[in-house]
């Protein structure tokens, strides 16, 4: 059973509300360097609460900033609880289709993994969930929502929040370009409903997997020090955005791989080596890879400097990957590109590639050929996207994918509204303990 629970969301007073654009942030492990540096200028952006700016104290400073924010009524808790409505409005680059993907902001319990109740696609590096337990230890903050997937073929729940979407409490035009809008249901009977709906559900967890990650071990972390732990401290809970797996809005765009420091690295070494597992076509223009490559299992765009190729796994070699994994993982592209070429050709072990420092991720094609321009990486290697019904198959296998293999687009951003676990924060009325 996936059980939720409304939040008395703390948010923005009424005067700032209106610069609300300005104190939102991008989420922890997409912000630059460059957009960092611009929003901790801005002594309200929540950025100081999601990715404080410090060394070891950096947690405790968040602490003390939120603290005084709540004391000076920067921050205010709303005094209902309730489920936030989440819209983002976007479109797609070749596209000028506006699509809407929608969803709502709610507590939903930290389940283990081994319940199945939330399933997991990816692994997570352990510096960054220790970044997380600590900055939601001292805070007793979740500072911005993961992002779930739900059932809802009919669409039930969707009514619902078009109609609280007609009167907004805030919007904007993010950093990404997307246009975010949130509302809020306080109807405890409305609420039951996504509380029912909900419960039968096994939940995909589709983006904050380090963040879930940190809930989930705080949680197990809190249970082993309260001898009268209920299950329904505040502790036990995570604040998640839930949308519908069955909308046409949902888009997973690919992740790229880049290549930097490996020593001796040379392009005609990587080229006779990969030979025996890959045909190998010259390409004239990189950014005809995309196309190239649309379509085609286990085709890579292998970018250089000043050279580009597509490669594609020879189709027998398939049965010579070694890792344990099941059918529905070995077959995946990105399982294919992991082994055959960041394992078998630059010898970073499979075990190794989380916490590799040689390999860097970009969504942004652009950017790697910048990078590869000047000097920043060696490599980089161009991925397609993953489909949903792959994302499913894994899920259910109990197995995970490579790191970053899904970039549900658009991100959420941080700083509409945060969930407190606090327990005097975190209770809820009677009459909405349903």
């Amino acid at each position: 059973m996936a059980e939720i629970k409304p939040i008395k969301a703390w948010r923005y007073n009424d005067k700032l509300q209106k610069q609300i654009e300005n104190l939102t942030s991008p989420l922890f492990d997409v912000v630059s360097p460059k957009q960092r540096e611009a929003l901790y200028k801005n002594p309200l952006n929540s950025i100081h609460l999601s990715v404080p700016l410090g060394g070891t104290e950096s947690a405790d400073m968040a602490a003390e900033r939120l603290l005084k924010w709540k004391k000076e009524g920067v921050l205010v808790q709303d005094p209902l609880p309730g489920i936030y409505v989440y819209y983002q409005y976007f479109t797609l680059p070749g596209s000028s289709r506006e699509m809407v993907r929608k969803g709502f902001i709610t507590f939903i319990k930290a389940y283990d993994w081994d319940e199945k109740v939330i399933l997991r696609h990816e692994n997570t590096i352990p510096q960054s969930v220790n970044d997380r337990i600590e900055v939601l230890d001292k805070t007793q903050l979740n500072v911005s929502a993961t992002h779930g997937l739900y059932s809802d073929p009919d669409f039930e729940l969707e009514e619902y929040m078009d109609e609280s979407m007609k009167s907004p409490l805030g919007e904007l035009e993010d950093y990404q370009g997307v246009r975010e809008v949130v509302s809020v249901i306080h109807d405890a009977k409305v609420i039951k409903k996504f509380i029912d709906k909900i419960a039968p559900q096994q939940i995909i967890l589709a983006d904050g997997h380090h963040r879930y990650e940190g809930s989930l071990l705080y949680r197990k972390k809190m249970m082993e020090q309260n001898p009268n732990h209920t299950g329904q401290e505040g502790y036990n809970y995570h604040m998640m955005y839930l949308t519908n797996a069955n909308s046409d809005d949902l888009r997973i765009l690919p992740t790229h791989r880049l290549i930097k420091n490996i020593p001796d690295f040379s392009e005609s070494e990587i080229l006779e080596k990969i030979k025996d597992d890959f045909f190998i076509k010259e390409v004239e223009n990189p950014e005809d890879i995309h196309e190239i490559i649309l379509g085609k299992q286990w085709a890579f765009g292998l970018l250089f400097k000043d050279n580009n190729y597509k490669i594609r796994l020879k189709p027998e070699k398939i049965n010579e990957l070694k890792w344990n994994f099941p059918d529905e993982v070995k077959s995946l592209d990105l399982t294919v590109l992991h082994y055959f070429f960041v394992e078998k050709v630059l010898g970073i072990k499979g075990e190794e590639q989380r916490s590799s420092e040689n390999i860097e991720f970009e969504r942004n094609f652009t950017a790697c050929t910048r990078k590869l321009f000047s000097n920043e990486v060696q490599c980089a290697l161009i991925t397609k996207e993953i489909s949903m019904e792959q994302v499913y198959k894994v899920c259910n296998t109990g197995f995970t994918m490579p790191q970053k293999s899904t970039y549900f687009y658009p991100k959420t951003i941080c700083g509409f509204l945060f969930g407190s676990i606090q327990e005097d924060e975190f209770e809820l009325p009677t009459y909405f303990r349903l």
